[in-house]
């Protein structure tokens, strides 16, 4: 690990009252296991608007429930699935934990997005199809832009029809789809940054996330004047990239959410933070 200064950084106890939303799909790599950290952080800037440039499956902002928020992502999908949330998404399509039925939606998917066509409100449904049904909670597409998730080995999947109990927050909230350096920061603005990790598959949207964009992006945060926290893989390089940014590390071990081989052991997570 790196040589700089770190401070140990206590979990809060949430209390019976916390009642936060469950996220509508199923995410890799979610964060709900941080919210007693970040939340402590957050608690001092809570009318701020909190800003996630890595948005991912809303884990974060449906903990700290924000009064305002700008979510990105550059997942358009994803996106696109919470745009239609915020218009009234009603889910009319067949959904049944079935092999047959799932290729024939993903080939239905895959044939809309080759159109152009995957923003329109069936794209949005299957997408959260095939989310709750593929594998593993995985979400991949291969560098022609083409959903490649298999299907998944669940025994019972509970799917929802309707998502009017989170129409009324997403009203409060801009989702946009974009690269994390378009998008215009407020000097108070609550930035929490959870990239792909340093780790060798990033091939979670059509473009690549590799180390070059690791540096890009402690580049622009480091320019924001307002707080800013951030989390990774505790690797080598990332603890002396966040370090020699001036970033205060905490490290805590987070829960391995997906591994082939079946290994659930924790691995080491490093916190950056910044003026807070």
């Amino acid at each position: 690990m790196g040589v700089g200064a770190t401070q140990e950084l206590l979990p809060i106890e949430l209390g019976e009252s916390f009642t936060p939303f469950d996220p509508p799909l199923k995410w890799a790599g979610g964060k709900r296991w941080l919210i007693q950290y970040l939340t402590s952080l957050w608690a001092p800037y809570r009318n701020c608007r909190l800003v996630e440039p890595f948005s991912g499956g809303l884990s974060v902002a449906l903990n700290l429930l924000p009064e305002k928020a700008l979510l990105n992502d550059i997942n358009p999908h994803l996106i696109n699935f919470y745009q239609w949330i915020k218009k009234g998404l009603f889910i009319s399509i067949p959904m049944e934990n079935d092999s047959d039925l799932y290729y024939a939606h993903r080939n239905f998917f895959n044939d809309l997005i080759r159109a152009g066509k995957s923003k329109i409100r069936q794209g949005a449904e299957l997408f959260y199809y095939l989310n709750r049904t593929g594998y593993n909670g995985l979400c991949r597409f291969n560098r022609h832009g083409i959903y490649n998730v298999p299907f998944g080995q669940y025994q019972k999947i509970n799917y929802r029809r309707d998502f009017l109990s989170y129409q009324k927050l997403f009203m409060k909230w801009e989702f946009i789809s974009t690269d994390f350096e378009n998008l215009i920061l407020e000097p108070t603005d609550f930035v929490y940054a959870d990239p792909p990790y340093d780790v060798k598959f990033t091939q979670y949207a059509e473009e690549d996330f590799g180390w070059n964009d690791q540096i890009r992006l402690i580049e622009w945060l480091s320019k924001h004047k307002g707080p800013v926290v951030i989390s990774n893989q505790a690797t080598d390089r990332i603890v002396d990239l966040y370090e020699k940014a001036g970033f205060r590390l905490h490290y805590l071990l987070a829960p391995r959410q997906i591994s082939c081989k079946g290994d659930r052991s924790k691995v080491q997570e490093v916190l950056g933070v910044k003026n807070i």
